[in-house]
């Protein structure tokens, strides 16, 4: 396993088309393996290529990368990045690529990190017994929340919580409308949601095949505990919830502060 990242040039007419499409980054995000065939489709057990953008200001732009084999960003670099500077450089081609497989095998129960993950939070919904069920962005943070919370053990870790003295609440949760409201519990926030329109094909005029693609993705940021070590290294390698072509599902760890490890 590898992590890549890539510093996107957002003032490239190219950088611009890819930002404003998950479609297209998919695309170029999968033509960066040779060997990777448009039909291979991996099964719910094998680790995949996943992705996710991280806007860490108006002009700086993160691609990371999580994928099985190691890509080649040439052609990323060529349309979103310095190609230039790559050029001038051999040693610095455009984007930093690691061996994931050092961070997976050291995950231990009771090890704590601080985390970020990307992630397309819906639920299944019908308002009669008698239609089916459809699949329903959640839209307010006290529900996305809830949604990862509800998938943190079969996911491999626990969402630390603050401790007493840092909560505005007494108890750190409320009930509002018989639901459940976790927001000053956990060591947990939610931002940057973005509600995605995007054509997913088109014909070879240009016009559009079936439906546009509509999703809600929202960004947590938290600390987390190992809970068990072999699961959230599937979830570090297959991915979280649905959309992962769009840019959804992939969870990166950071290292705590040595002083925050042991709270």
């Amino acid at each position: 396993m590898f992590l890549t990242r890539f510093r996107v040039n957002t003032a490239r007419p190219g950088a611009r088309r890819l930002l404003s499409s998950p479609q297209a980054m998919h695309a170029a995000v999968m033509s960066s393996f040779p060997s990777l065939l448009p039909s291979d489709i991996p099964t719910r057990q094998e680790p995949r290529v996943l992705w996710r953008l991280d806007h860490q200001a108006r002009a700086e732009v993160l691609l990371y990368i999580v994928s099985p084999d190691r890509p080649d960003l040439t052609h990323l670099v060529e349309q979103a990045g310095w190609p230039a500077a790559a050029a001038a450089d051999p040693q610095t081609p455009g984007w930093q690529t690691r061996p994931y497989g050092p961070l997976l095998d050291r995950l231990a129960t009771g090890d704590r990190w601080a985390f970020r993950l990307t992630a397309n939070p819906v639920h299944s919904i019908r308002r009669t017994t008698s239609e089916p069920r459809k699949i329903t962005a959640h839209l307010t943070p006290v529900h996305q929340v809830g949604w990862l919370l509800q998938r943190q053990e079969q996911c491999g870790f626990r969402i630390l919580e603050k401790r007493d003295d840092k909560r505005l609440l007494p108890s750190g949760t409320t009930h509002h409308n018989k639901h459940e409201h976790h927001g000053d519990r956990y060591e947990l926030s939610v931002g940057n949601q973005q509600n995605l329109s995007f054509d997913k094909a088109r014909d070879p005029s240009g016009q559009r095949k079936g439906k546009p693609v509509t999703l809600v993705s929202v960004t947590f940021d938290g600390r987390l505990e190992v809970a068990d070590p072999d699961a959230l290294r599937r979830t570090l390698t297959q991915g979280v919830g649905r959309a992962k072509a769009y840019g959804c599902g992939l969870i990166t760890l950071a290292p705590l502060p040595t002083a925050q490890q042991s709270r």
